[in-house]
């Protein structure tokens, strides 16, 4: 029978099923007698035993390695010389000495220094290798041939030393501790060992396997690079600063005043196709992935399409890189008091599937400023612009070990991803000001309120005969006639930017500046790209700041938090003076005036009462951090609250709580908010959800500004208006978040050994990691996070079940939020950051057959941990879609495998105590939605599997 079925995504299948039938039974009629055999699903890797009953379980549940194909382990004989049309081992992993593979690393490092490639046309002729690399060639082979010590078949120098280093880089050794390792192992091992004696010598040996970077002096205010034609300069021509410090006669060197670290990336690019295990999934995004409605990479997104469409040479070739860019400041003392800011910039390609996209191994580090650039960020893009540019125009020629070939390979930059202060720096526009969004520009509707800039008017986006358009009292005190604010191409951008005439960098703009230049601080450097001006996207709002600030927003205001609410003082004044709202006007009597408390606030002992909810609310483990630790019930604040718990906060924690705490005016979009964000923030999206959010989000902050005075409108509240249309263009925001960025910065942080030279520290230990994590690369096993090769979710393949048959992954209702650099590390039982919730979602065991309905099953039934629905005679309930939002949301998640029960029946979800339902999170979850959005319904004869 043929195995294709191992292949097929949808596990729902006849044909799937079938074919796990027939590996069980092949199991037991090769293993006589047992009843443990190795697990051959994606989880269990062939490395785990389990009954045979559990091997089929797991089986429908995770699907099979796609790559054992060949069933050696439980018993299939290979005939190697039988006939070419018997099944091949190729697709079995072997088990391979170490030495084996350090050759291998060293192959793929050098491949035409190691390797005769049969040249049949130009596109196969190698670039000759120099003599500096065929040094370094020769002496990595050498260490590598070289035995540890004479008579040792298991590690040559090289093995070992790589070995070491993956543990020293995994446990975050000082030198001086791996120092001390490394002289007792010598001490250890017999005397005429080679093993080196300390760590500088244990890096020289490495040299070879790293990329390496470049030290570019900087003028003292950032005026340019002495870079190029200005490489031979000691004094900056436009401010006339000197390029070296002043220092004593008889000093040798010379000490610049500012360095900038580069790290070239077209040998990095080359590297994502010299190894067979990453060469293939570059080409992802063009071969394996599935186009329908569903979003699950930027590749599903317009712009990816019509940047394929406007460049169709460039997209004819797979191979071609799409690079984001990421950059962002830290802190590298880790001390609040130092006015000191690191600037790295990242660049990371978009063509990888997305369970390798933006990871820490596929990330790479191209430029590393030693303090904040401001506007003049430019100048320090000037080299990476430069290679980009040409990467476009001419390209590389690099090696692909997937086919054995040389060709040309040419990159371009997507989009940008940066927090809103690091977005005006890279894009050039302000964002502040009267004119703070970017995507609005001089068309945005704002004004002066309760003593700062506010931005108002979001009943533009209306219908033309919306009723909401003649209502005055209610919202501003105007009635809006006015269309949306119009939408700007790039070459229009281009052009505005020609005609503008900006001040050089180092020098002072006056706050003056002509009205001509509108909120324009300077030309950015990335219209320099022949192609920037054509992308329908260029620089990403960031969807994990937008939440954070609108949370603190909404949170401050409904608790009245002294320093955080929007409804003080001046914003009561504002509204008499806008002569609306008349009842939170403030009340005078004789002569004294005081600010009662607003119908949307909450008073004091609903306040208590929602804060020891909060306090109450326990998550699993991993999930979130500990959110009752940043609760002051007695201050009746919050305290220390992250990104990532304000994320778990706003799509959780807040439609729960307020439910019976606020009026239902009030309630209903907060809810409707709240759900936005869970939609928005999902793994996957559906465009047809994505319309209806573009709706949805325009009657919020309608309603919100009927409710809130206009001082609640900052530029963050405005701009979440613009987040449906951006994740249109581009697919799934968790490619387009700060959440990794964020991460990686705190693990650059944490290499930090040497504080009086910070930037050396962190780029010694960033080459260093990059030449591991290409052995890791090579050899899994020594890969330091054990997620790197997991298989791919199974959400990122949707299946196409009978219409008989309603299964729903759970990412789109309830997508698992991205752990941050936590101050709780989640326990060895607990799922990797950034996995989906470990359930899944079956339907109507009686469609599936024997062997798995189990004995098993029937004890899982009566411990409780297999919930089944009886058949129910009544109708089944509507689905629910983002409009009928605020009535639905009565079925609200806590955390991955919370209950949806609507607030009539017995909820596992923790309430308010004036609810009178307190209690504890259970490992169930109503799986009747069908339209993705986690709505529920009842539908009869729906089982539901959790597990932990």
């Amino acid at each position: 029978m043929s195995r294709r079925w191992i292949q097929n995504p949808n596990r729902c299948a006849d044909e799937y099923l079938d074919g796990i039938e027939d590996f069980i039974e092949f199991a037991r009629r090769h293993n006589p007698g047992a009843t443990r055999i190795r697990c051959p699903c994606r989880r269990c890797n062939n490395t785990l035993f389990e009954s045979i009953e559990t091997v089929g379980f797991h089986l429908v549940r995770n699907g099979m390695i796609e790559t054992y194909s060949i069933w050696n382990l439980h018993g299939e004989q290979v005939d190697h010389a039988s006939s070419s049309n018997a099944p091949r081992v190729d697709n079995v992993e072997p088990i391979v000495d170490p030495n084996d593979q350090v050759m291998g690393i060293i192959q793929d490092a050098f491949p035409f220094a190691s390797t005769n490639i049969n040249q049949e046309g130009e596109d196969d002729v190698p670039t000759p290798i120099d003599s500096a690399e065929f040094e370094q060639y020769e002496k990595l082979l050498k260490n590598a041939n070289q035995e540890l010590y004479p008579g040792c078949e298991s590690f040559s120098v090289l093995t070992a030393i790589v070995e070491l280093m993956h543990g020293k880089i995994k446990y975050r050794m000082s030198n001086l501790c791996f120092d001390y390792f490394l002289g007792v192992f010598k001490r250890m091992l017999p005397t005429d060992n080679c093993l080196p004696k300390d760590h500088k010598h244990a890096q020289k040996v490495l040299h070879g396997l790293g990329l390496g970077y470049e030290k570019i002096h900087a003028c003292k205010n950032n005026c340019m690079l002495f870079y190029k034609e200005h490489e031979t300069l000691d004094t900056c021509p436009i401010c006339n600063e000197s390029r070296f410090k002043m220092t004593s006669q008889n000093r040798t060197t010379k000490i610049p005043q500012k360095v900038m670290r580069y790290l070239p990336l077209k040998p990095r690019l080359q590297r994502l196709y010299m190894s067979m295990h990453t060469a293939t999934d570059m080409r992802w995004h063009k071969e394996k992935r599935v186009d329908d409605d569903v979003m699950r990479h930027p590749a599903d997104g317009e712009a990816w399409k019509e940047f394929d469409r406007t460049f169709p040479e460039f997209a004819a070739d797979p191979r071609n890189v799409r690079l984001g860019l990421a950059t962002d400041g830290f802190n590298p003392y880790g001390v609040l008091n130092q006015h000191h800011s690191t600037w790295p910039i990242f660049a990371f390609p978009y063509n990888l599937p997305p369970w390798k996209c933006l990871k820490k191994e596929y990330m790479m580090m191209t430029v590393l400023i030693t303090e904040d650039p401001g506007r003049s960020i430019d100048v320090y893009l000037r080299p990476l612009v430069d290679e980009l540019k040409d990467l476009w125009t001419n390209g590389v020629r690099t090696y692909d070990k997937s086919t054995g070939r040389m060709f040309t390979l040419r990159a371009a930059v997507m989009w940008t991803v940066n927090d809103f202060p690091a977005y005006a720096m890279v894009s050039g526009w302000s964002t502040k000001g009267y004119m703070a969004c970017p995507v609005c520009k001089e068309d945005v509707t704002s004004g002066w309120h309760a003593g700062k800039v506010c931005y108002l008017g979001h009943r533009r986006w209306l219908p033309w005969d919306h009723e909401w358009r003649e209502k005055d009292k209610e919202f501003d005190g105007n009635t809006e006639r006015r269309l949306r604010p119009r939408e700007w191409s790039g070459d229009e951008i281009l052009e505005q930017l020609n005609r503008l005439d900006f001040a050089p960098f180092g020098k002072t703009v006056s706050r003056t500046r002509p009205s001509t230049h509108l909120n324009w601080t300077h030309k950015p450097m990335f219209f320099e790209l022949p192609y920037w001006s054509k992308l329908k996207l260029r620089h990403n709002l960031d969807v994990m700041h937008v939440e954070k600030n609108v949370f603190d927003t909404l949170v401050g205001t409904i608790l009245d938090i002294e320093g955080k609410t929007k409804d003080t003082i001046k914003a009561r004044l504002d509204l008499e003076r806008m002569g609306i709202r008349r009842g939170l006007w403030m009340n005078r009597d004789s002569d004294k005036a005081r600010r009662d408390l607003a119908f949307f606030s909450m008073k004091p002992n609903d306040k208590k009462e929602f804060l020891k909810f909060v306090s109450s609310v326990k998550f699993p483990d991993g999930y979130a951090s500990n959110i009752a630790c940043c609760v002051n019930v007695d201050g009746g604040k919050f305290t220390g609250l992250k990104s990532h718990d304000c994320h778990v906060f706003m799509q959780r924690l807040l439609p729960v709580g307020i439910r019976h705490l606020l009026p239902e005016d009030v309630v209903k979009p907060i809810m409707l908010l709240s759900r936005f964000f869970s939609q928005l923030t999902a793994k996957t999206l559906r465009r047809t959800d994505m319309f209806q959010l573009r709706h949805d989000i325009v009657q919020v902050l309608c309603k919100f500004e009927m409710i809130f005075p206009p001082a609640f409108f900052t530029s963050m509240i405005h701009v979440m208006v613009h987040l449906p249309e951006e994740a249109l263009l581009a697919g799934p925001v968790n490619y387009r978040w700060m959440y990794p960025i964020e991460r990686l910065l705190g693990e650059l942080k944490k290499s930090v050994r040497n504080r009086a030279k910070p930037e050396g520290s962190i780029i010694e230990a960033w080459v260093q990691y990059e030449s591991l994590t290409f052995c890791g690369i090579n050899d899994p096993s020594l890969l330091l996070p054990h997620f790197w090769f997991a298989p791919p979710p199974s959400y990122l393949s949707p299946p196409s079940p009978p219409s008989s048959l309603s299964v729903r992954t759970s990412a789109t209702s309830l997508p698992s939020p991205p752990l941050p650099p936590c101050r709780r590390r989640p326990s060895a039982a607990s799922p990797p950051p950034c996995s989906i919730p470990t359930r899944i979602f079956a339907a109507d065991f009686s469609l599936l057959r024997p062997p798995f309905r189990t004995p098993e099953m029937s004890d899982l039934i009566r411990r409780g941990r297999l919930m089944t629905t009886a058949p129910s005679s009544d109708p089944p309930a509507q689905s629910a879609s983002p409009a009928t939002a605020p009535a639905m949301l009565d079925h609200v998640v806590v955390g991955p495998g919370a209950s949806q029960a609507p607030a009539s029946s017995s909820s596992s979800v923790a309430q308010p105590p004036s609810a009178r339902r307190r209690h504890r999170p259970t490992d169930t979850i109503d799986t009747t939605s069908t339209d993705g959005t986690g709505a529920s319904g009842s539908q009869p004869g729906i089982t539901t599997l959790l597990y932990s």
